[in-house]
């Protein structure tokens, strides 16, 4: 079999809207988790409704935006807002969900816990869209890590690995931790302890413990922030470097 040439991740840009129905309750449910008293809810902003805006002592204020999926559908919103506004942005990771299956009425059938569990680096399957959203200032990203149950109703309109079943809704069962990314060069603390550079997607997917496509959607949006190069090829691997031959990671830590 002929070797293949190592290709870009393919990037695809959703047209959802922002809020369809499979996310309403996941949604609300983070937006009243996170409001704290005295913030505003669902506020007018430069011509943009904010999920909420707190307020803080000499006039600093902070917009929260709350996205469970699809960063493209909001991008352009963040990046005008962030130009006069500290904006913060939530992005919620499930590390443990249960399928609750339910009829086309809406009864009960049976529950599971799913084998798959979400990691903080899944947040680049969401971020590789707008790979340089945390380039300009006064915009965060905050990742929560949650305990979720995704209900599946059987009615027949769904995926066939579902079994006809499709996904209704998601919902909030606890918060169970929080990680900040205060810039992009944040961003390098998911670079795993043992890399040396240069190195290739298969050697960072190894040490990730991850599909090579998730070390590719880090790798390319790295690349899109400046913050790695490519260097070279390893036959028909691409090879990168982040400038020295092996990374420091006592500036940003990593994250696991």
């Amino acid at each position: 079999m002929a070797n293949q040439r190592e290709t870009e991740p393919e990037v695809t840009n959703p047209v959802n809207k922002i809020g369809t129905e499979n996310e309403h309750s996941l949604h609300a449910a983070l937006k009243e988790w996170y409001a704290q008293p005295g913030d505003e809810i669902e506020a007018y902003v430069d011509g943009y409704i904010v999920d909420l805006v707190r307020f803080y002592p000499h006039g600093e204020q902070e917009l929260i935006e709350i996205q469970t999926k699809n960063f493209y559908a909001i991008a352009r919103k963040l990046k005008v807002l962030a130009e006069r506004h500290h904006v913060r942005l939530v992005y919620p990771v499930p590390v443990e969900k249960w399928i609750v299956r339910t009829t086309a009425t809406g009864e009960f059938i049976r529950r599971r816990k799913s084998p798959k569990k979400g990691k903080p680096i899944h947040l680049f399957t969401e971020l590789i869209r707008v790979p340089d959203l945390l380039n300009g200032k006064n915009l965060v990203i905050e990742v929560l890590l949650t305990r979720e149950e995704e209900i599946w109703c059987e009615d027949g309109k769904g995926s066939w690995r579902r079994k006809g079943a499709s996904r209704q809704d998601r919902k909030l069962l606890e918060v169970v931790d929080r990680i900040e990314l205060k810039n992009h060069k944040d961003l390098l603390g998911f670079l795993p302890e043992g890399l040396t550079a240069p190195f290739t997607n298969k050697e960072l997917a190894s040490l990730l413990g991850e599909p090579v496509q998730i070390a590719r959607m880090l790798t390319y949006s790295l690349r899109k922030c400046g913050l790695i190069k490519t260097v070279g090829k390893k036959g028909n691997e691409l090879l990168f470097a982040i400038g020295g031959n092996r990374f420091d990671h006592t500036t940003s830590g990593v994250i696991k």
